[in-house]
């Protein structure tokens, strides 16, 4: 390392967030990039440290989660470019494993992060942040397209169904290595979850159609509001494409089965935030409409899609916000089974979280709670949510029922899975470690195979999967 020094000379400064009164009033992105010296003093905060966790992979808590990046980023190699104002350099090496790191630097919760040797004793380095400097710089300076295309073109032909991350991924390096791939996607405008399932302040449109406009110069090719069975039929794909990659994400919704599901008033998260989105965009990014004037909403599931909802919901005018989360409150510190470099499970305020504070001067997540019904009006409109308190193993505790009023629930409880219903077109019964299936010129890649995850997962299986893809197209 050009300084191996530098966390001993710099504090930690992350990206600073716009107030939370301000940002309230509109869809603009949360942060603030720290000007460009500063950015290299973040960058000199990387030591050599000899065994760098950061870039590798560990599962721990049953294999359930991940501590480092399972991507396999060469982390403090490009750490140490950007210190030295090498920025091409940066990106060269960021890209190698990563094809979308414009996405991961604004969404991803960094286990990186977590698991960088600094953080054992001091906050980590800024890993996230200064990964978005060096791809914004790289978008800024044309170096992007130039690493897309192929050194020659095969002619084989691979088609790709779902635009999310993995889907990306698996399309861009296929390309480099030279073949013809056509994505396919069902919704109208690509990005998948990217686009409608994460709100324009954490992830500004404008980035991810910046991607797909760099894809379409180096060849791919895309096709949207093409559903496969419907606008297009399976023997069609057969008959075009050579081989065929299904990332088609873990869009199937965890349901709430208690009585009085069927009310008016009661929805997914991700068709909320799918509807939000969509409204913002048509109105070209300026505002969207105050649906939620005058409603009680309550949010079901405290993840960040629950975060998201609160934010979402709060722009769009919703008279009270409420959180219930069915898990007991994490702590301010560590516990002694979660230690590092494990993601630490601590207490923290996400950003919608802060910004009800803001507005309703409380906090409105509340833990150990479930939802047992539903209530209505004689017109099967939503009016009310009977609660239960439970205990760590999630059981009722005797006398602690009550009634919340709410006029609107969203249901923020994650996803289940792929919709099987593309598997069965393409008689795929099997998924295989490698991304294989028991269909010869079938792969399934990203949150279809693996179920819901974080977006650095999906990005990394798209870049096997296509490898996978070359390989046997070469055999």
């Amino acid at each position: 390392m050009a300084n191996p020094f530098g966390f001993l000379g710099y504090k930690r400064k992350d990206n600073p967030y716009r107030s939370a009164d301000k940002r309230i009033e509109d869809w603009k992105e949360l942060q603030i990039p720290l000007e460009e010296k500063e950015r290299i003093q973040q960058a000199a905060r990387c030591m050599n440290c000899g065994i760098p966790f950061c870039h590798a992979g560990v599962f721990y808590g049953g294999k359930s989660a991940v501590s480092g990046c399972p991507n396999e980023n060469l982390i403090p190699e490009w750490n140490d470019f950007l210190y030295r104002g090498e920025y091409k350099k940066a990106f060269e090496r960021l890209s190698r494993t990563n094809p979308l790191p414009e996405m991961t630097s604004r969404v991803c919760p960094a286990p990186c992060e977590k698991a960088c040797t600094e953080g054992l004793n001091g906050e980590g380095i800024t890993i996230c942040d200064n990964e978005r400097f060096i791809i914004d710089t790289a978008f800024e300076n044309d170096w992007v397209e130039e690493t897309g295309h192929p050194v020659e073109r095969t002619k084989f032909r691979v088609a790709v169904i779902g635009s999310g991350p993995a889907g990306l991924s698996s399309a861009w390096r296929l390309n480099q290595l030279g073949h013809n791939v056509t994505i396919f996607e069902k919704e109208d405008r690509f990005g998948g979850l990217l686009m409608y399932g994460i709100p324009n302040m954490k992830l500004e449109k404008a980035v991810i159609e910046r991607r797909i406009e760099t894809m379409k110069k180096v060849g791919i090719q895309f096709k949207k509001n093409v559903e496969v069975g419907k606008d297009i039929k399976v023997s069609e794909i057969y008959q075009q494409f050579d081989h065929i990659i299904l990332t088609n994400g873990a869009g199937v919704p965890r349901d709430l089965n208690v009585p009085g599901r069927n009310l008016k008033g009661i929805y997914f998260a991700v068709d909320f935030l799918t509807a939000a989105t969509k409204s913002l965009l048509k109105s070209d990014q300026k505002q969207v409409e105050e649906s939620l004037a005058g409603k009680n909403v309550v949010v079901i599931g405290g993840g960040d899609t629950g975060n998201d909802c609160i934010a979402t919901a709060i722009r769009i005018g919703a008279k009270s916000v409420k959180q219930l989360e069915i898990t007991q409150q994490l702590g301010e510190n560590r516990t002694s089974d979660n230690s590092w470099p494990e993601y630490p499970m601590v207490k923290k305020l996400g950003y919608g979280q802060e910004e009800a504070l803001e507005i309703f001067n409380e906090e409105i997540t509340e833990h150990a709670v479930s939802t047992i019904a539903f209530l209505g009006t004689e017109t099967k409109q939503l009016s009310g949510i009977e609660v239960v308190k439970v205990n760590s193993q999630f059981e009722s505790i005797s006398g602690t029922k009550r009634k919340i009023k709410a006029d609107i629930a969203l249901l923020a409880m994650g996803f289940l899975g792929a919709d099987e219903a593309l598997f069965h077109q393409f008689s795929v019964q099997e998924i295989f470690d490698n991304y294989e299936t028991n269909n010869t010129k079938v792969y399934v890649a990203g949150d279809a195979k693996r179920g819901p995850s974080l977006v650095i997962w999906a990005i990394l299986e798209g870049r096997k999967v296509a490898e996978k893809v070359d390989e046997m197209l070469r055999v």
